[in-house]
């Protein structure tokens, strides 16, 4: 008698995200960003995953920025050893166009990892859409606030990754200014993950992000 084959399960967590970003010019169009990122989850009880980024960028038009950058994880473990993930990361930042009356901007991420549970390198590329549109016509005081990143593994690695694609998010929010050209960003992101076995892994996040711009 044949048996049936195991169905895919789905797990849901409620998560909180908070982003901290510094980012600006340090001289003509040498520019920089920098950022700290702490993930709460597991029903926003404990911090399961810390990110420190920051990189360096060309300037090359108001709309094109280049960057290379460098990002380190801690993923903690309970009753064991943290895993830390290293990144070097390429950053293409591309203003689109101002289609219906908003903006549309791209940011293309490619990214080399690290694991300290492995020995591989990790090749991944990122996609960002992103589209802001004012409430009130003549004034960004108020944006309303979506985008979607995609998530594509470039090969296998021997601490987990498997070639494909990784995960979705997709975020709803609103965007209000602050004094200076500084931006806080606020709402619902959710995280649709690719696990092994064609598990997957759905995070529905609040998610808090403050851009300190010089």
């Amino acid at each position: 008698m044949l048996s049936a084959p195991a169905r895919a399960a789905t797990s849901e967590d409620e998560q909180f995200w908070l982003n901290l970003t510094a980012m600006g010019s340090v001289k003509d169009e040498l520019v920089y960003f920098a950022e700290i990122q702490p993930r709460a989850g597991d029903g926003v009880s404990r911090i399961d995953q810390s990110l420190f980024r920051g990189a360096l960028g060309w300037k090359f038009s108001p709309s094109l920025t280049l960057y290379q950058g460098f990002a380190h994880i801690v993923l903690p473990i309970d009753g064991g050893q943290d895993v830390n993930e290293e990144r070097s990361f390429q950053q293409l930042n591309w203003t689109l166009g101002q289609p219906w009356g908003g903006e549309l901007s791209s940011r293309t991420r490619l990214e080399q990892r690290w694991r300290s549970d492995g020995d591989d390198m990790g090749w991944r590329l990122r996609e960002m859409i992103r589209y802001e549109k004012p409430l009130t016509a003549g004034s960004d005081a108020f944006n309303a606030l979506v985008y979607a990143e995609g998530f594509v593994a470039l090969n296998d690695t021997d601490w987990g990754a498997k070639s494909g694609f990784d995960q979705l998010r997709s975020f709803v929010g609103a965007e209000v200014s602050l004094p200076g050209a500084s931006t806080l960003e606020v709402g619902y992101l959710n995280q649709l993950i690719n696990q092994s076995g064609g598990d997957r892994r759905i995070n529905h996040v609040a998610s808090v992000t403050l851009f300190f711009r010089h």
